[in-house]
C-alpha cells in the first residue's frame, strides 16, 4: 500500500462522501484474483500510468493500482477530478 493511497484513504473516510465497505469488496477481489464486474470497468492506464491499472468502484471513485509479480499494490484512489 502507497503513502499516497493512505492519505487518500484518509481523505475519503473524513469526507463521508463513500462506502469504504465498496472499497474494501474491489480490494478483496483483486487481492484474491477474482474478476471485477464490468461495472468497475477495468483498464490499463497511459503515459506516466503505463505500469498502473484504474477500477471504477463508483462512476465517480476509482482506484488506481499495481499487479507486479501478482502482488497487489493500492495506489491512489479518490475522483477523477483529486487523481488527475
Amino acid at each position: 500500500m502507497a503513502s499516497q493511497f493512505k492519505q487518500d484513504l484518509k481523505k475519503i473516510k473524513h469526507s463521508g462522501r463513500y462506502k469504504i465497505d465498496d472499497l474494501l469488496a474491489v480490494v478483496e477481489s483483486l487481492a484474491s484474483d477474482k474478476p471485477l464486474a464490468d461495472k468497475h470497468r477495468v483498464h490499463d492506464l497511459t503515459g506516466n500510468w503505463q505500469t498502473h491499472k484504474e477500477c471504477h468502484i463508483k462512476p465517480d471513485w476509482l482506484l488506481i493500482y499495481q499487479l507486479p509479480d501478482d502482488k497487489l499494490i493500492l495506489v491512489r484512489t479518490g475522483s477523477h477530478s483529486e487523481l488527475f
